[in-house]
């Protein structure tokens, strides 16, 4: 219980290590630095490696989940993955076609990936309680 604790605190220190290093390398340039631009290559390569670190941190704490934890957990993952390139590419289609007026964003996708994998969560957990 503890080792799984542990690994959960890991994956969500590198979590919210990745998200304040996006922040600062998306609004640093506007914000602190003006538009440096290597303080801004510097700031989008380390968002990068943290985004690796958290990579990481993901797959231990996903292997030190049981099997059932582990196959619902799976199941939600490909839910999501399928969902996300159908709709991404549909998206990106809708936008090269100019069938709608805005330029396709991946903040729209990014959204769709958190909104299906809590829902597919949800669903596939219910279903084997």
């Amino acid at each position: 219980m503890e080792n799984s604790r542990k690994k959960i605190l890991n994956l969500a220190g590198w979590t919210w290590s990745w998200v304040a290093t996006l922040a600062l390398a998306t609004f640093g340039p506007i914000f602190i630095w003006d538009d440096h631009q290597m303080l801004t290559i510097l700031f989008v390569g380390l968002n990068f490696v943290n985004g690796i670190a958290m990579i990481i941190a993901n797959r231990n704490w996903f292997n030190s989940l049981d099997e059932l934890q582990r196959k619902i957990q799976l199941e939600a993952l490909g839910i999501t993955l399928g969902l996300t390139v159908i709709i991404g590419i549909t998206y990106s289609l809708l936008d090269t076609t100019n069938l709608i007026a805005a330029d396709a964003e991946i903040g729209f996708l990014v959204g769709i990936i958190g909104i299906t994998y809590m829902v597919s969560l949800l669903i596939i957990r219910k279903r084997y309680t």
